[in-house]
């Protein structure tokens, strides 16, 4: 089943490998120069911060919504060490990250608004824009992130330039682009636990008219987890965990016409990884508390359960745009993206289980369980859009906009133990297993099928110091789904050992295929207006809506059913002031926000029965305000900031939903049913406060060098795992650290020492409910040092 990622990876291992030969090689017959694009070199002299939120390029001021871009040195900084794109969390105002799959499945907040359901088909509310290409699956957000231009975070409903699920907003990367000058780099980090990132790009000019662009990244991080179990009488868990090896690469082929009204751009792009799922801890919160056990040490756990992750993944697009004199431009982007993605875990993180009562202490779990799955998203998207010309203060624009994707996948559960011991005095039962890779309990395929088409257009008319811009988009959505599978159950034989009862007696089933269908369509629209108080200060206002399609929940083992849910629609308003100060030395932004989200599409993760279920929220409001400055006081210092009040409410009278299958000490009401009552709670994973700061000193030699030095903190508060509250699964603060410290020399040379989370500061970021008080850790200290070139 493995066989086809370690191709994969293998092929890209190989593009690696020639990506980092030329890089390493062209230098020697180039001549050195610190002033091409891809060379690192103090800021001359003050910037206008420039985006492209609005599908044009414009000076940031000058964009009436909350958008954030990030790029240079603090870009590179913040992808030191190995990272995958959780790095940003926390890094711009309202934006969280977090993942319970490792780096094979991020899921991402924007001001509260976000999904915490871990299923393949989930959709999420906050859209991932890589080089033009809308990503829907989440599995495909998780491409690499290397050679960048920059990184825009667009806040606030985007529906009418970007489309359906973006009412919470979008994360738009965007990588270097080939240009007519050669030159590139190559770089090297080395850093604890043989933490190991390589990245190069190359750009080599082919003459009429034709560029080129190779570039790659090598990621590798050894298994620094040790399980404490392995070796025991029937574990099938490896000694250790948490390590990867994940490789990817890009290569970029561009036309410009003679007349430079034709650019054409082609982009094709691999990955290929390999390692271990985000490793599960089962009992490491104090029950009544948030803290950790005594004894918990995050280079240990214990496990007994088959642990493995590969993926391999492969997208390609052309984008085209050919201007009209007189006229404007039309734009084309044709893209497909396709990945293959095997993860199987323990994910009751333990290796003993009690035999009655509640499942504490460390790997302790309620029961045994090994769940894994193969999924395989195919998605396909085409987007027509013509901008016009300026026109007397007015400027149009509007698309077509079609997409379609196909994902398979499958859900396995593994047979539980055959065979054991049970000790009174500990009231646990330690298990042995048969083989269960091939013995699976639940086996459920799934085939999904999601189209979406959108037309759109916009406008904008300056008059003055007044800007005026307002636009309309209608998407339809269709999605069907067909489900089938069987579930053994258990025979009466596993039913009870000694005083264990196992949670599975229901006898075996077969599922025959099931299908559930849904569609539905809005219009969703946007309006704001800027003014010029003065030609470097602006006061923007927005009012704007989003959609989030409607939904299918297909998890049908641990016997749960499918369900739909309709159309979840977001009303967003804004407004704040954006400027520039002291001759470009200072640009800054402060905005406040509030917005109601109907009927929106949560889900029920975990409890007894570690099910998924959509839950349909009638009422969410969010308000808050977002603040960031940048300054550059004098030549080589640069000081950036940015903070976020987000103040999130669920209303839901009278709903209650199941809550945490053993263990945890729940702070909601209880109704006569059993649930708990979320109403008036706060989304999960929306912290009150985010804040970050970075600061670059870079100090020029008389030997035409420079030595700099690099510092960036990031702070969120305390946030809820899940849609109930209970004492255990409050996330406490987290504050994490890195530093940059180096010397560039005179011909294109850098040599660093960096840390990230210099402070090791360890918290829980997620939890799973369903059987004892598990959860997953962020990621350690990290010390190491490197060495690039840039020629």
């Amino acid at each position: 089943m493995r066989n086809s990622a370690k191709s994969s990876l293998a092929g890209s291992t190989a593009c690696g490998l020639v990506f980092i030969a030329l890089a390493a090689a062209l230098p020697v017959q180039a001549h050195a120069d610190a002033n091409t694009p891809d060379a690192k070199a103090p800021d001359a002299a003050p910037a206008e911060i420039v985006v492209t939120a609005t599908r044009q390029t414009e000076k940031a001021r000058d964009v009436p919504l909350a958008v954030t871009t990030i790029s240079g040195d603090k870009l590179d900084t913040l992808n030191s060490s190995g990272l995958d794109i959780r790095f940003l969390s926390s890094r711009t105002p309202s934006l969280q990250i977090e993942s319970s799959f490792g780096r094979t499945y991020p899921r991402f907040y924007i001001r509260g608004l976000g999904n915490t359901d871990y299923d393949p088909n989930a959709a999420q509310p906050v859209s991932v824009v890589y080089d033009g290409v809308s990503l829907e699956s989440p599995m495909l957000k998780s491409f690499p992130v290397f050679d960048l231009a920059d990184v825009e975070v667009l806040r606030g409903p985007q529906g009418t330039l970007f489309g359906r699920n973006t009412p919470a907003g979008v994360v738009k990367l965007d990588s270097a682009k080939p240009t007519d000058t050669f030159g590139g780099y190559g770089s090297l980090e080395w850093g604890t636990y043989n933490t190991i990132n390589g990245e190069e790009a190359l750009n080599i000019p082919l003459g009429g008219g034709f560029s080129s662009r190779f570039s790659g990244i090598e990621q590798h991080r050894e298994n620094w987890v040790t399980n404490t179990n392995y070796g025991a009488p029937g574990n099938v868990a490896p000694a250790k965990l948490e390590g990867y090896t994940d490789i990817a690469g890009r290569a970029q082929i561009s036309y410009v016409s003679p007349d430079d009204s034709f650019h054409a751009l082609w982009n094709i792009h691999l990955r290929g990884l390999d390692g271990t799922p985000r490793v599960f801890r089962a009992g490491i919160f104090q029950q009544g508390s948030n803290n950790f056990v005594a004894g918990f040490n995050p280079s240990q756990v214990s496990v007994d359960g088959f642990e493995s992750q590969s993926m391999s993944q492969w997208g390609t697009n052309l984008r085209l745009d050919k201007h009209f004199e007189g006229l404007g431009t039309l734009y084309s982007i044709t893209a497909f993206e396709h990945a293959r993605v095997e993860s199987t875990g323990d994910i009751d993180g333990g290796s003993s289980y009690a035999a009655s009562g509640t499942a504490t202490g460390l790997g302790v779990g309620g029961f045994a369980d090994n769940t894994g799955g193969v999924t395989r998203p195919d998605e396909f998207s085409q987007e027509v859009r013509f901008v016009s010309d300026e026109f007397g203060g007015l400027r149009l624009q509007g698309g077509l906009y079609a997409f379609t994707q196909k994902l398979t996948y499958s859900e396995f559960d593994y047979q539980p133990p055959l065979s054991g011991s049970f000790n009174a005095a500990a009231n646990t039962y330690t298990v042995g297993y048969t083989n269960r890779y091939q013995d699976l309990d639940q086996d459920i395929e799934h085939n999904d099928r999601n189209t979406n088409l959108g037309v759109y257009a916009s406008g904008e008319y300056k008059v003055g110091k007044l800007t005026l811009r307002a636009g309309l988009r209608y998407s339809h959505d269709r999605k069907r789904d067909t489900v089938w599978g069987y579930s053994a159950g258990l025979s009466s034989e596993y039913q009870n050992y000694g005083t264990i009862v196992t949670p599975y007696g229901t006898p075996g089933y077969v599922l025959a295929p099931q299908t559930a269908s849904i569609s539905g369509g809005y219009t969703t629209w946007d309006a704001s207006a800027t003014y010029a108080i003065t030609p470097k200060i602006n006061f923007y206002t927005r009012v704007a809506t989003g959609y989030l399609g409607p939904a299918i929940q297909d998890r049908v083992t641990f016997g749960s059913i499918q369900n739909t849910a309709g159309k979840q629609t977001t009303l967003s308003t804004e407004a704040g002031f954006k400027g520039t100060l002291f001759a470009g030395k200072l640009n800054f932004s402060v905005d406040g926000y509030w917005s109601r989200t109907n009927d929106m599409t949560l889900t029920e993760v975990g409890g007894v029965g570690n099910s998924a279920t959509l839950v349909t929220v009638p009422r969410v409001y969010g308000s808050g305000a977002e603040a960031e400055v940048d300054v550059r006081p004098f030549r080589g210092l640069t000081l950036s900031g940015s903070g976020s009040y987000n103040y999130t409410l669920m209303r839901a009278p009278g709903l209650g939903i199941p809550y945490c299958g053993d263990g945890c000490t729940v702070t909601d009401p209880i109704n006569s049913a059993g649930l708990a009552v979320i109403d008036g709670n706060p989304l999960p994973q929306a912290p009150r406060y985010v804040a970050n700061i970075n600061a670059h000193y870079e100090l020029p030699l008389a030997n035409g060098g420079s030595a700099f030095f690099n510092t960036d903190w990031a702070y969120r508060s305390s946030i809820n795992y899940f849609l109930y509250t209970a004492a255990e699964f409050t996330g406490r603060s987290l504050t994490e650290g890195g530093l940059k410290v180096g010397y560039r020399t005179p011909n294109g040379w850098e040599f660093a020492f960096f840390g990230r989370n210099v402070l090791n500061q360890i918290r829980a970021i997620s939890a799973i409910d369903f059987n004892n008080l598990t959860g997953m850790i962020n990621d350690p200290r990290i010390w190491g040092g490197s060495i690039r070139k840039s020629f």
